[in-house]
């Protein structure tokens, strides 16, 4: 064989065949993983619940030992607000929810699921936060919070949040949005998140009904004589 005879797999032929299967196989495998990933983040979909699902019911955030870490669960019916929705207006709540948290550019100093600034806490679960106070107070609390605050108890140390001139709708609106982003399964992020306390109270013990007095005795006899 000549010295200068090229060697099969130095050859610019067989490297520029390669580059072509290469780059075809990897755009096959883009697509695939592109349809599959649309499929998870979908909003009904395993991870994601539906949003009527999220904002009708309660979530809960437990620790799966299987997965050995914390899962969002949907629990018994608990609408926020008050109301049942159906899908159409839970759906139309979120996106309005999601739309002013872009227009007030909260990711300019929050994250959502680990993404945006890292100035102010995270927002994935703040549904659960326990520095809402009980469950009972959460969504009026949260609603007047954004709504202003200045003089609120979460402003009162630290990084202190502005008045963003938010309107009672976009607030509740947000609230849902945060509400269904807390059901979303991020493989337990954020880490060594304590969520609040959402057990039912105990219901106000039943008194029981006082005894019959007793029935007067009888006339004494007379005395004999």
């Amino acid at each position: 064989m000549s010295q200068t005879q090229a060697l099969w797999w130095a050859s610019e032929s067989f490297w520029r065949k390669t580059a072509i299967w290469v780059t075809a196989g990897s755009f096959v495998v883009l697509i695939f993983l592109t349809f599959d990933t649309v499929k998870q983040i979908t909003a009904g979909s395993k991870r994601v619940p539906a949003y009527a699902n999220a904002l009708n019911h309660r979530i809960d955030y437990v620790f799966d030992a299987k997965r050995n870490f914390q899962v969002p669960v949907i629990g018994p019916e608990e609408p926020l607000f008050g109301k049942m929705l159906t899908e159409t207006e839970a759906e139309a709540l979120v996106s309005h929810g999601k739309l002013t948290t872009q227009a007030k550019n909260c990711m300019d100093c929050h994250t959502l699921l680990g993404n945006g600034a890292y100035f102010a806490p995270d927002l994935t679960k703040s549904w659960l936060d326990p520095a809402w106070g009980s469950k009972e107070t959460r969504e009026q609390t949260m609603v007047e919070f954004l709504m202003n605050p200045t003089d609120k108890l979460h402003n009162a140390s630290g990084r202190r949040m502005p008045n963003l001139k938010i309107t009672e709708a976009e607030a509740r609106a947000t609230v849902a949005f945060l509400k269904w982003m807390s059901s979303i399964d991020t493989n337990g992020f954020p880490s060594n998140f304590k969520p609040i306390d959402q057990a039912d109270a105990a219901p106000a013990p039943v008194a029981e009904p006082a005894a019959p007095a007793a029935a007067p005795a009888a006339d004494a006899a007379p005395a004999q004589q």
